[in-house]
């Protein structure tokens, strides 16, 4: 393995871990490579992040080697933490945004009617966070707002399209096998029609 090979192996490795890898460990991972040509790869590593200025570095900490942020950026790093938490949806706005998606588009009142509760709040929520928005209204009494996903919904899930979302069946199979504090009850009515 050259030399530029052996540095992208090392770093994807790094990368993925999310923990420290000692030295011992990268060498059983990368069959064939010296120790000491590892560690070659992980000085070059370091140089170059350290020479381009980067928002990383490799570090050594734990008996093991890292990739971590560096502390000039701990400001921005808090900053995105405080809006990832603020985007964390309730089990309320999980359950709506599971019968938005499946039966969209659906009417404010046939996603009371599934969850047996008032809505509103929790698909004010939704819209104001782009996950869920207005698609038109449907036709006869009162015209009532039609609601569907968006493209945030998508990225939000890591979906590509629609046709990516898991069957019920598969929801309903994987809630039989959990323990019964851990599953989740089902909302009254059926999301299959």
């Amino acid at each position: 393995m050259e030399e530029h090979e052996l540095t992208a192996v090392v770093e994807a490795l790094l990368f993925v871990s999310g923990e420290p890898i000692s030295l011992n460990r990268l060498a059983e991972v990368i069959e064939g490579a010296d120790p000491d040509r590892i560690r070659e790869a992980l000085d070059r590593l370091r140089q170059n992040y350290d020479s381009a200025g980067r928002g990383l570095q490799i570090v050594e900490v734990a008996g093991g080697y890292q990739i971590a942020t560096r502390s000039e950026c701990a400001p921005w790093i808090r900053a995105l933490e405080k809006i990832k938490t603020a985007t964390r949806l309730s089990r309320s706005g999980l359950e709506t945004l599971a019968i938005v998606a499946y039966k969209q588009p659906v009417t404010r009142g046939e996603v009371e009617a599934i969850r047996g509760v008032d809505s509103a709040g929790v698909l004010k929520t939704l819209l104001e966070r782009r996950i869920v928005k207005i698609v038109g209204r449907r036709e006869g009494l009162g015209r009532p707002m039609l609601y569907g996903t968006t493209t945030e919904f998508l990225q939000y899930f890591g979906l590509k399209d629609l046709s990516e979302l898991p069957a019920l069946k598969e929801f309903k199979e994987v809630a039989e096998t959990l323990p019964v504090h851990e599953v989740i009850h089902e909302p009254a009515g059926d999301l299959t029609n």
